[in-house]
């Protein structure tokens, strides 16, 4: 049977349409002119302690080598916002964890790829069996250019994809095939001068125009890395104890964001605007069972205990708070280190809370005896 690939092309975005995605797109897998770039982000160490990033650097630039024979990619879309997000209301509210909206539904991970898979399916329906193979954060691979080329938007200044209708509140995916499918045209970055994004990122981890140094990340040093944070960008961290929205928060297409249509994707009650002493309370067990599904399990509890003693340190003092810190035991030394700089941190503000007490007391004690206030 000959292929009418235009008609084929035309159905799967069809059919990723009807399996929950917003948007699919296609396009070629040469992505040479990116390699120097990708090299010299590596090269200046920006990719921290991602060492799979250097060992696979050029293979990211390569989809052939993932799946011999690709030659098309069909990238998608699927948008994650959920109804009732709280950015600002978790931000402006120190005692609370904030948690990257993205997280605080079920893990994106295994539904994208899920539904990859029912798309690749339903392609050999028509095709019969050809090469393929889904993927979601699960390899090697420059998924952002790839959805550049495929139409999907455009790479903000932070690095994220763009899309005038959505956003940046989606996740991505690929399906690798070695189909000759027509590809589809990117559209025109639409930044311009704007640089909110670099302008608002409480680290400085935006060093350049969609260059992201990775070891000033709140994402990246909540998620990917385990060891010691800098003690210089502990209290820029805030109260986001699992990633960060910031950059996506102040962009203007961000309004125009659609609110997700999967239920899966929607705010767990025991995840979304919860004090950080009740999540630092977690045993092991506790932090497990509440994270099932969900992709903050696999950062674990010690790292979790980390992230929240860091947020516990920046919060206002609180005798409830230090009382916590103080009896907190943990057999580890990472998790230990942070602790106490937590506990040191209130004190420190416990100390100034009770000197402006004493002067604010002694204040009214002059006013009350009517003397001069020099007295």
């Amino acid at each position: 049977m000959d292929l009418d690939l235009h008609q084929l092309a035309d159905k799967i975005k069809q059919w990723g349409v009807e399996l929950g995605f917003q948007q699919v797109g296609i396009c070629d897998i040469d992505l040479s002119k990116h390699e120097a770039s990708l090299q010299r982000w590596i090269d200046a160490g920006y990719h921290g302690e991602m060492d799979w990033m250097a060992r696979h650097s050029m293979m990211r630039a390569r989809p052939a080598e993932l799946l011999k024979g690709t030659i098309r990619v069909i990238s998608v879309r699927m948008d994650y916002l959920p109804p009732d997000a709280g950015f600002a209301k978790t931000l402006k509210t120190p005692q609370k964890a904030y948690i990257s909206r993205y997280a605080l539904g079920r893990d994106y991970h295994k539904l994208v790829r899920q539904r990859l898979k029912q798309l690749g399916q339903k392609i050999t329906e028509i095709t019969g069996p050809f090469g393929h193979r889904p993927f979601v954060d699960s390899a090697p691979i420059l998924e952002r250019v790839l959805a550049e080329k495929s139409g999907l938007g455009w790479q903000g200044k932070h690095s994220l994809i763009l899309n005038d209708h959505a956003g940046s509140w989606f996740f991505l995916g690929e399906l690798l095939i070695d189909l000759p499918l027509p590809i589809d045209n990117p559209i025109e970055n639409q930044c311009g001068k704007c640089v909110a994004c670099i302008t608002s990122c409480p680290t400085g981890a935006i060093v350049a125009d969609s260059i992201v140094d990775s070891r000033r990340c709140i994402s990246y040093l909540t998620i990917e890395f385990s060891g010691i944070i800098p003690e210089d960008l502990r209290e820029k961290m805030g109260n986001r104890i699992y990633g960060c929205d910031d950059c996506q928060l102040v962009c203007p297409y961000t309004r125009s964001g659609q609110i997700t249509q999967e239920a899966d994707y929607h705010c767990r009650s025991t995840l979304y605007q919860q004090d950080l002493l009740t999540l630092f309370s977690w045993d092991e067990t506790t932090f497990l069972k509440q994270t099932e599904g969900s992709a903050i399990r696999r950062i674990g509890h010690l790292q979790w205990l980390r992230n929240l003693a860091i947020a516990l340190g920046n919060a206002p003092y609180d005798h409830q708070i230090l009382d916590a810190l103080i009896a907190k035991k943990v057999n580890d030394l990472v998790v230990e280190h942070h602790i106490q700089w937590a506990i040191d941190q209130q004190n420190r503000k416990k100390n100034i809370t009770f000197a402006i007490a004493t002067k604010t007391q002694r204040l009214i004690r002059i006013i009350e005896k009517g003397l001069p206030r020099d007295a």
